[in-house]
């Protein structure tokens, strides 16, 4: 087995083959992801699989692969997906903490009592983290478990066995919060810094909000086990009426004649249905009525062939042909001709001769389009008039 040399590897060699270990991390639970499949995810390059193989981040069983349960563990607490709670972790934490503050005492180098004083706000960090994680594990577990779980003992057994774990990292949060409070009061009053106080403040914080949610996360799980037991009661009188109902005893064996005569649900009684008629205009008229009653006469097969009503004919005053026509002026010609003018442009518009009626908004439109094509053989003075309300600028033709 080889190991990574540095973590530039390891981080290469899961973002080389991320296709492959998405697949198998997706697939996890069903413990069959095979050897073939794997060899196509990598371009049939059977060395990068060896490769995995060989630095432990997969493993080999027979004809199936699967994520080592190291990288597993990792992933899942990344991703936030693991179901395992591991509430030992939180109590070797409290058990590294008091090491090194008995460590810290007896040390006598100032230096090296930092250290262990890093070590301290550093493992106080984690158990603020790792005790809001099994939390959060511990909640998203129960619901899971009562969602998912088909088997009803199997659903009981599951979370009785959470329930355990709840009490155990509620008995590792008040053995945290004892360190605090009372075991290692002479440490804090001794070597509390501001940092460590800010920490131990974040710690109490989170500790606290997991009690809280401890709690609710206890109510959460009595109310599934009695619903549990209530549908587990249910079912079981369900699969005894069907068996008295396939023997054919169920009305000798039980009471249900007289069950059935004194129960008024809604649910036992027939089906109302109330014949209503259209008239026959909305039915002539409607489009949708229309379709309503094809539909019907599908269903029914009466061999009749509804035939939906045919419109009018189209005039022939709408088929005729109509052509209008429209004088356009060509602003090439009338570029040629305020070149030829020697007239301001602006003027020379003004009195332009067009083909139709031209009104002086048009003729201001006309040219501004002037100015905007022909800007290249135009010259345009800083200088400006007014005509009407319109201020203008003064352009000339430009001189070859």
């Amino acid at each position: 087995m080889n190991s990574f040399s540095d973590i530039k590897e390891l981080i290469s060699a899961i973002h080389r083959e991320r296709e492959l270990l998405n697949e198998m991390f997706i697939k996890r639970k069903t413990l069959s992801y095979k050897y073939d499949l794997a060899l196509e995810m990598v371009d049939s390059k059977d060395d990068r699989i060896k490769y995995l193989i060989d630095h432990s981040v997969i493993v080999l069983d027979g004809d199936f692969l699967r994520i080592d349960d190291l990288f597993l563990q990792f992933f899942e607490q990344v991703l936030e997906v693991n179901e395992e709670i591991n509430t030992s972790y939180i109590n070797e934490n409290i058990q590294e903490i008091k090491q090194n503050i008995n460590y810290y005492f007896t040390e006598s180098d100032e230096t090296r009592k930092y250290n262990y004083l890093r070590l301290i706000k550093n493992t106080f960090i984690k158990i603020g983290n790792v005790a809001l994680r099994s939390v959060i594990d511990l909640k998203r577990n129960v619901e899971t478990t009562f969602k998912n779980e088909p088997n009803y003992k199997v659903k009981k057994i599951k979370l009785e066995d959470l329930d355990k774990k709840r009490v155990a990292i509620m008995n590792l949060i008040k053995q945290a919060e004892k360190l605090i409070l009372k075991d290692e009061q002479t440490f804090f009053k001794s070597a509390l810094d501001e940092e460590l106080r800010k920490i131990i403040c974040q710690v109490e914080l989170q500790l606290d909000k997991c009690t809280h949610n401890l709690i609710e996360i206890e109510k959460q799980i009595i109310n599934f086990l009695n619903k549990i037991s209530y549908q587990s009661e249910v079912i079981e009188k369900l699969q005894k009426i069907k068996y008295l109902k396939d023997q054919f005893t169920i009305e000798t064996n039980t009471n249900i004649n007289s069950v059935l005569a004194q129960n008024n649900l809604v649910i036992f009684e027939p089906n109302l249905i109330y014949h209503l008629k259209l008239s026959i205009e909305h039915l002539q008229n409607n489009d949708h009525a229309y379709a309503s009653i094809v539909k019907i006469a599908k269903n029914v097969q009466s061999g009749r062939i509804l035939k939906q009503p045919l419109a009018d004919k189209i005039s022939k005053e709408y088929l005729e042909t109509q052509i209008e026509e429209e004088i356009q002026d060509n602003l090439e010609d009338v570029k040629n001709s305020f070149v030829a003018s020697g007239n301001n442009l602006f003027e020379f518009l003004l009195g332009y001769t067009f083909a139709k009626e031209i009104s002086f908004e048009e003729r201001v439109t006309i040219y501004c389009q002037l100015i905007s094509d022909y800007e290249n053989n135009f010259e345009i003075r800083d200088t400006f008039e007014t005509i009407k309300g319109i201020e203008f600028a003064i352009v000339y033709p430009k001189k070859p």
